[in-house]
């Protein structure tokens, strides 16, 4: 697995007004205080507002007891004047009843579902057969650090996977073709998604330290969720002419039924403060999807990919989409599909 990250800036430096909800607009306001981002900055930010909902008086209030600034809070006084005809935010939803809690399964069970999950890992690539598929990422960049983000661009590509090797070709930026590999585009690249990175997790080398977090629901299913910590440094990391090699903690989530893994997290650990990428995370999320004559096998659905360096944050939304069986009769629509309804990716409360 390798990252490879670059800067934005010159392609987000036109300014924009930015639409959203009262409920949105208190996010981020919430946000910026937890954050203590400064206060003539985010008040700037609000400028560049334009609301769809009336902002009333007791909104803007409570708002400044929880701290908003000075600053900030004229700005609001002056998003309020200028939403007086719009229509009041819907009212909230009220929340569901809370579920009973589902005890954890005893600890010797829990030992064996890491163990039958690690036999899986180890052996996933070898049990993957030869495909075609469609690759989609959306790159996106906000440059402020307040999670605003802006879509760069939309990179396209045939992805091959042969006798256990993967193989990447860009045929669309932006729905324009071309004809080039993923390192020649730039920016943020991800590799890995085909086993690599349950090998760094469950391989016994990297001495991953396991722990029961919680049951949840993913994709309909219930699923086991564990927390794991590698001290030893095998996260590969790289930034410009810069590369470091980090340890890194996360979570795993096997599936109940069939003890296969559904998602994993990532993140990098005591990055140095020398380096210039303070934060990388990674999640990737794996489905059941059928090839060929219709025979299911466990393949990557999404990934993203964040990163900090700096006030820069950068994120890459990774979807495999339209896999088909390799061979001379296997045929790729160069199409970029529509985003994945959130409902693929949501986590659920346990049933």
């Amino acid at each position: 697995m390798r990252l490879v990250a670059c800067l934005l800036l010159m392609a987000l430096a036109a300014a924009a007004q930015f639409k959203m909800s009262v409920r949105q607009l208190e996010q981020f306001i919430k946000s910026s205080i937890e954050l203590k981002h400064d206060d003539r900055k985010v008040a700037a930010y609000l400028r560049k507002v334009t609301l769809r909902e009336q902002l009333d008086e007791r909104t803007i209030e409570d708002l400044q007891g929880l701290g908003a600034g000075p600053k900030t809070v004229e700005a609001l006084q002056a998003l309020a004047l200028t939403t007086k005809a719009l229509p009041a935010p819907p009212p909230d939803a009220p929340p569901p009843p809370a579920a009973p809690p589902i005890p954890p399964p005893p600890p010797e069970d829990q030992q064996k579902i890491l163990d039958q999950a690690r036999e899986y890992a180890l052996n996933y690539s070898k049990q993957l057969p030869n495909f075609i598929c469609t690759q989609v990422t959306r790159r996106y960049a906000d440059p402020t650090g307040l999670e605003f983000w802006q879509r760069q661009d939309v990179l396209t590509a045939k992805l091959s996977f042969f006798e256990n090797k993967e193989d990447y070709k860009v045929i669309l930026i932006n729905n324009k073709p071309v004809d080039i590999q993923p390192e020649q585009v730039g920016g943020t690249i991800s590799r890995g998604e085909f086993g690599t990175l349950l090998l760094e997790i469950f391989e016994p080398g990297t001495e991953a330290k396991f722990n029961w977090s919680k049951w949840t629901t993913l994709r309909g299913r219930r699923t086991h969720v564990y927390e794991y910590r590698v001290v030893k440094p095998m996260f590969s990391i790289r930034y410009e002419n810069d590369s470091i090699i980090a340890p890194y903690s996360g979570m795993v989530y096997v599936d109940a039924k069939d003890l296969t893994v559904s998602r994993v997290r990532r993140k990098a650990d005591n990055l140095p403060p020398s380096f210039p990428v303070q934060e990388v995370f990674q999640e990737l999320d794996y489905d059941q999807i059928a090839i060929g004559d219709g025979q299911e096998f466990v393949l990557p659905l999404k990934v993203t990919v964040r990163s900090r360096a700096g006030k820069l944050l950068t994120k890459n939304e990774i979807e495999f989409r339209m896999y088909r069986k390799f061979g001379a009769e296997a045929t790729i629509t160069f199409d970029t599909p529509e985003p994945l309804p959130d409902d693929k990716t949501k986590e659920q409360p346990p049933k």
